[in-house]
Parts: C-alpha cells; sequence; structure tokens
C-alpha cells in the first residue's frame, strides 16, 4: 500500500504538483470509498493493495466499480494539473464541504479569513438575525458559512454567471439538508452584484457586506494550470490591466447597501490593498484597513460606515 502511495505521489510530483502525497492520499480514498485516515491506515499497517480494495468494495461503498481502476483514472487526470477539487467534485470551506466542478471558482482557504472577519464584527456587536450580502457569490461558500455559524442569520447572496449560480443552487440544497432553517434564511440573486438596482430594496439595511469579487488584473496571468485553465476567468480577472474595476464597483454598491455603523468585508489582490483602502475612503466608508492573509500578505480590506 505505501509503494502504491509512493509511486502515485512521485508521478504527481514530476508533473509538478507540490502537494503530491496529500493529494494521491485523498484521490485514493475518494476512489476507494474510504477516508484519507483509512489510507493512512492501511499504509502505516502496511496493507496490501489487494487487501485494501477489497475491504473498500465489501464495505458500504462497495457498489464503487474497479476502486484501483478509477484511482488510475484519477490519478491521470491530476496528473494533468487538473483541480484536485474537480475531480472529487467538492472541497472543503470551513465547516461546510461544498461541491464544485467547471463552471465555478474553487474556495480558497484565505476567503475563510474574510468570513471569519465578518463573524467576528457580528459576535463582537451582539447581533442577532443580521442582516448579511454576499457578493459575487459563486459557489455559495461564504454565504454558506455565514447562514450556518451565525444565528439567525439573513443572507442575500448574489452571482451574474449562470453556470456559477447553478452551483450555488446545488449547494444551497445541500447544505439545507444539514440546516432545515436555510431555506428561509438564504437568497440567491442571479443578477450583476455592482449595478445599482441589484437588491435596491435593501439599500441602507444590510449590516455586513462581504464579497470575494475577481480581481486578478489582466496583466497577471496565473502561472499555475489548476488556476489559470480551470477556473472561470468571469471569477478571477478583476476587468483592467490592475484588477481594479470591478472591486470598485463593489465598493460603491456596498456603500449604498451598508447601514450607518455596518461592516465592508472584500477580499482583494496583494498588489491592491493600499488602493482598496484609499478608494473605501473616497466612496462612503469612515474607516477603511487592509488585513493580510496567513502568509502576511495584505488580502482583505476592512471598512465601515
Amino acid at each position: 500500500m505505501a509503494m502504491l502511495l509512493d509511486a502515485a505521489a512521485a508521478r504527481l510530483a514530476k508533473a509538478g504538483i507540490d502537494t503530491a502525497r496529500h493529494d494521491a492520499k485523498l484521490l485514493l480514498a475518494e476512489a476507494t470509498g474510504s477516508t484519507p485516515s483509512d489510507v493512512d491506515k492501511a499504509a502505516l499497517m502496511d496493507d496490501t493493495v489487494a487487501q485494501f480494495a477489497s475491504a473498500a468494495e465489501d464495505g458500504e461503498h462497495g457498489n464503487r466499480p474497479a476502486p484501483l481502476a478509477e484511482f488510475e483514472s484519477m490519478l491521470a487526470r491530476r496528473e494533468a494539473r487538473e483541480p484536485l477539487q474537480h475531480i472529487v467534485g467538492h472541497a472543503p470551506f470551513r465547516y461546510l464541504e461544498l461541491e464544485v466542478g467547471p463552471g465555478v471558482f474553487v474556495p480558497r482557504p484565505e476567503t475563510e479569513l474574510v468570513v471569519q472577519e465578518a463573524i467576528d464584527w457580528i459576535t463582537a456587536h451582539g447581533l442577532y438575525s443580521p442582516r448579511v450580502v454576499d457578493l459575487c457569490a459563486g459557489s455559495g461558500a461564504i454565504g454558506l458559512a455565514i447562514a450556518t455559524e451565525v444565528p439567525g442569520a439573513q443572507v442575500w447572496a448574489v452571482e451574474l454567471d449562470t453556470q456559477a449560480a447553478q452551483w450555488t443552487r446545488r449547494n444551497m440544497h445541500k447544505v439545507g439538508e444539514r440546516f432545515p432553517d436555510l431555506v428561509a434564511n438564504y437568497r440567491l440573486e442571479v443578477a450583476d452584484a455592482t449595478c445599482p438596482v441589484t437588491l435596491a430594496t435593501l439599500d441602507g439595511t444590510a449590516d455586513v457586506v462581504i464579497s470575494n469579487p475577481p480581481y486578478i488584473p489582466l496583466t497577471n496571468v496565473p502561472q499555475q494550470p489548476e488556476v489559470r485553465d480551470f477556473d472561470p476567468d468571469t471569477a478571477l480577472y478583476g476587468g483592467s490591466a490592475d484588477g481594479m474595476m470591478i472591486p470598485e464597483r463593489i465598493i460603491v454598491r456596498a456603500a449604498a447597501l451598508v447601514r450607518k455603523g455596518g461592516l465592508f468585508v472584500m477580499e482583494h489582490d496583494i498588489t491592491q490593498g493600499d488602493r482598496t483602502v484609499a478608494f473605501a475612503r473616497a466612496n462612503g466608508f469612515t474607516e477603511a484597513h487592509t488585513h493580510a492573509d496567513l502568509t502576511g500578505r495584505p488580502r482583505y480590506l476592512v471598512a465601515t460606515r
């Protein structure tokens, strides 16, 4: 078993994947209907490949066809730099497991910090049933996390791309199976998040507006094939050479939506910290600062009306 993982990890490493062994383990777990800890245990106990595959076929996921053949197929796709999340069909985000695939941006760990910023602010202000607007919802990660972690939160999500919105709905229904209140507390609007008429009835009433808009500068095409070739361009690029066109429009729309004293949090490119702060201060926000991600790079704007 350990030899199988070593060989798979070596193939992925040769393809330029930094997390080669981690990815190989997750793919094997997915192919066999087991868990990563099951794979670790089998490798530690030096189980043979036949023993592990047989156990997987005999378990509750025994309806999976030819686990090792499926693993080989998944491994080849990852070797070609298809995102791990597309291959397994889901991605973790905070306490949720979200469905993802072609046509939607794969949620990233740094965006979890954006959500935490909003939740900490809501908690510090003792808000029950806060009004929260998620602009550029994508998979629904941000809004669904807040709707499930903040008691009574009322969340309005906006997504322009119809293909991405299908993923938002899919995750809304999936998460709603665990959280029945979500049906009443989470609403999706397929519309342009930067348009003044989108959610106009909420203007001046939102406690929190939060967004992870497309912000990558057009002059800075990502080098990672998983991002460049698979994440949709509409979720990546900010519409101008410096990537600021869409973020600036989001800031303006957020300033209209959020109430006096309310919070706005927006993820941005590491080159845009000073500009987002200056633009926010010039467009309705009295306080504005940029906060760092876990690597210490300026990553998201925090502003209040």
